[in-house]
């Protein structure tokens, strides 16, 4: 009923902010008569503010048209190389006509970059992309809304994304004989489990592992996220986070956590600093500093852009991740698309060289927890394996930003070249041609 009731009162909001920023509009026009008044400009801001407050925030999308490699302007052309029921996976493929930056593009390595399915969009990094596509062939998962996945596409677990997982690094290693995965946050998890399960099954893993900001161990300085998912039981979360999508979406009928419940809990980890950062924007719309309004328009257009997850993954993340450590403890088993069941062993990986990245000041997974990624895959070699924390750096610090930008991506970029040469893999086509041929037998086991 919760759902229900946030869409109407979306719905009944939706005239108002549209009233609100035709007024603002309104009273911003120095042509207008009502911009003549000599508070137009304190009244268009209060108009304005009402508006960002009261619409609703749509995908952004990621907008990457044009990049620069050492100097020269190449064009940047985004398409879908794999569409899943809830996912796609996004290539930013570069062109040019300068034949010696198209040589070194076609020199240079592959990466996967895995973004969150934690609430927001894939196009929270988009700074890392856009950082990344300078010197790499860049990839990402794009999460798709659940509440725009039909039920008739079937249940999303978090096996489900693991073998996603697996699906993107085999169709790269297909094509350029492997690869190099980055995963973000809430991914380190799934993503060292499918490098850890193609490892055991004796298939080539990925040259590199880069993982940042993530709850490998949430045990270790446990922070206010991790400390609700530890405190409170499975049922609670069952109970109290988990609605239907109502009838006006395509996923009509299918249990979600909502991305508005998300925003929520965003929102009220620092309350005092979205308020006073609103006010700053209104200030700001007075002054008429266009360059600082922009910059919170851009945030919060990305921010208060939320997603619903499939209840199955998120009520699983919970009890694998923050509740059992299933993966620390050794004890996740993972349904492959076979519909066999697999037991995740980290120790497993030898060959894949990881780098793990922490914020001193993040808020979001503790000191530590990422960290301890190196504890447990013992058989990589310690010249493999590398660990960075970032000072003054914070949660998104690490992968968006001007520390981002210039501490922690010329570290990574470095750590990929220096491991960038390996064993290679061949006849992944036909691979995922049998895991395709699978799916129904893993669907016909849930059942």
């Amino acid at each position: 009923m919760l759902y229900q009731i946030y869409e109407t009162q979306r719905s009944l909001m939706e005239p108002f902010a549209d009233f609100a920023q035709a007024a603002s509009k309104l009273y911003s026009n120095p042509l207008s008569p009502f911009g003549q008044n000599p508070f137009a400009q304190r009244v268009s801001a209060s108009y304005d503010l009402l508006y960002r407050l009261g619409k609703d925030y749509e995908k952004p999308s990621f907008g990457l048209k044009t990049g620069d490699v050492d100097g020269v302007e190449v064009a940047i052309h985004e398409r879908v190389e794999i569409d899943r029921p809830f996912c796609e996976l996004r290539r930013f493929k570069r062109f040019t006509d300068d034949p010696a930056t198209l040589t070194k593009l076609k020199g240079q390595p592959a990466v996967l970059i895995v973004a969150p399915l934690s609430g927001h969009y894939a196009t929270l990094l988009r700074d890392t992309v856009r950082t990344m596509l300078k010197d790499h062939k860049v990839y990402v998962t794009d999460w798709k809304n659940a509440r725009m996945v039909p039920l008739s596409q079937g249940e999303f677990h978090l096996d489900d994304y693991v073998n996603y997982v697996q699906e993107f690094i085999r169709h790269l290693q297909g094509i350029y004989g492997n690869c190099h995965v980055i995963s973000v946050c809430q991914p380190t998890v799934p993503v060292l489990a499918a490098v850890s399960l193609m490892a055991t099954r004796g298939e080539i893993t990925p040259l590199t592992m880069t993982m940042m900001g993530g709850p490998i161990d949430a045990r270790k300085s446990p922070t206010a996220v991790n400390n609700l998912a530890m405190n409170k039981s499975f049922e609670w979360f069952e109970n109290n986070v988990i609605y239907r999508v109502p009838t006006s979406f395509p996923g009509a009928g299918r249990r979600v956590y909502p991305g508005f419940l998300q925003h929520t809990g965003f929102v009220a980890m620092n309350p005092d600093r979205h308020m006073s950062s609103h006010y700053d924007y209104f200030k700001d719309l007075i002054k008429g500093d266009d360059a600082s309004t922009e910059a919170h328009r851009k945030f919060y257009d990305e921010y208060n852009a939320v997603l619903d997850m499939d209840a199955d993954y998120y009520l699983e993340t919970i009890r694998v991740v923050f509740q059992e450590f299933a993966l620390v403890n050794g004890t996740w088993d993972v349904i492959s698309q076979e519909g066999e069941l697999e037991r995740v062993r980290p120790e497993d990986i030898k060959t894949t060289a990881h780098f793990t990245i922490e914020g001193e000041l993040d808020d979001i997974s503790g000191s530590g927890q990422t960290e301890a990624a190196h504890g447990l895959c013992v058989g990589v070699p310690k010249s493999r394996q590398k660990h960075v924390e970032v000072k003054g750096a914070g949660h998104y610090g690490i992968f968006s930003g001007r520390r981002w930008r210039d501490s922690v991506y010329p570290q990574v970029r470095d750590f990929i070249l220096k491991f960038n040469d390996g064993p290679t893999i061949a006849g992944s086509g036909k691979r995922s041609t049998a895991l395709k041929a699978a799916a129904p037998k893993k669907a016909a086991r849930r059942a």
